[in-house]
């Protein structure tokens, strides 16, 4: 089996995971391959590189990430690109997507033997349409129209199926997948959804208003938005808090499920809400 180690770089206590790990699984027979960027950081020496991740997740038959939450979104758009399966080790604080934390590295020889269940997530097509050609971007966790540098609310209008439904004075508003519930969502108010759902979640960025609430649409909806930006004022396109793009009142934001998926790997088959209230427990005393 060809396995894939992507590693965040900037954590020491990654970098060392992804060591003992690349010796864990080439004990048990496994082909380790990385990107070349890490060649100098690890230690383990039998390992075919990669210049290019879509190469690397093309070649190989399921991929590993060490660090946080950050590194499985950055890798997931790849693996999810080429089928591949993909499963991580958290070594970052709270690693909500992960399935092991470091200390569980002994279980990724599971991957070897086929003693491991793999789950779909769906994953959100947002497409920019401008008048040019249509720019599209995949999101893993979510995707947010929002007000720029200056404080000051923007006016949303929210299409469904081609017909508005509703209009938002607020900072922003969010849109998420299942597996993206947890992240700002959350934070904004959001409601927990199972991953295993398939819908698409809309939540209002502090709203100017008492009334309005997180709505879950069905899977298979298309969404738009558009925005009448107040003088002075800037409008922002943020994906998976990776990518930002400036957004005019000419544009419009097409939010709809990707015809990808991610293949996400389970070797320890958590209940989702107690996998969850340990994690959150966890964020408390932190």
């Amino acid at each position: 089996m060809k396995i894939a180690i992507i590693v965040n770089l900037s954590k020491p206590k990654a970098i060392s995971c992804a060591d003992a790990i690349c010796a864990l699984l080439s004990e048990h027979g496994a082909r380790i391959c990385a990107l070349s960027e890490s060649a100098e950081y690890l230690a383990f020496d039998s390992v075919k590189y990669f210049d290019d991740i879509s190469a690397l997740f093309g070649y190989c038959d399921v991929a590993v990430t060490v660090g946080g939450d950050g590194t499985i979104i950055h890798a997931a758009k790849h693996a999810a690109c080429a089928d591949t399966p993909l499963i991580g080790v958290n070594v970052g604080r709270l690693g909500f997507a992960a399935d092991l934390e470091a200390e569980d590295i002994g279980a990724l020889t599971r991957l070897l033997t086929g003693e491991y269940a793999t789950e779909n997530r769906i994953l959100l097509d947002i497409e920019v349409q401008n008048g040019g050609p249509a720019k599209h971007y995949l999101a893993v966790n979510d995707a947010v129209v929002a007000h720029g540098q200056l404080s000051k609310i923007v006016d949303l209008s929210l299409s469904l199926n081609g017909e508005e439904i509703s209009k938002y004075r607020a900072d922003g508003l969010l849109f998420a997948t299942p597996t993206g519930s947890t992240a700002y969502s959350l934070s904004a108010g959001g409601p927990i959804i199972s991953p295993q759902m398939d819908c698409i979640l809309m939540t209002p960025v502090c709203p100017h208003s008492l009334f309005s609430r997180s709505v879950l649409f069905e899977g298979e909806s298309t969404l738009s938005v558009s925005a009448k930006i107040p003088d002075g004022c800037s409008c922002v396109l943020t994906v998976d808090g990776e990518v930002n793009i400036n957004i005019a009142e000419t544009d419009r934001v097409i939010v709809r499920k990707s015809v990808q998926q991610l293949k996400l790997i389970s070797i320890n088959k958590l209940n989702f809400y107690r996998k969850l209230n340990r994690k959150l427990k966890e964020r408390e005393i932190q």
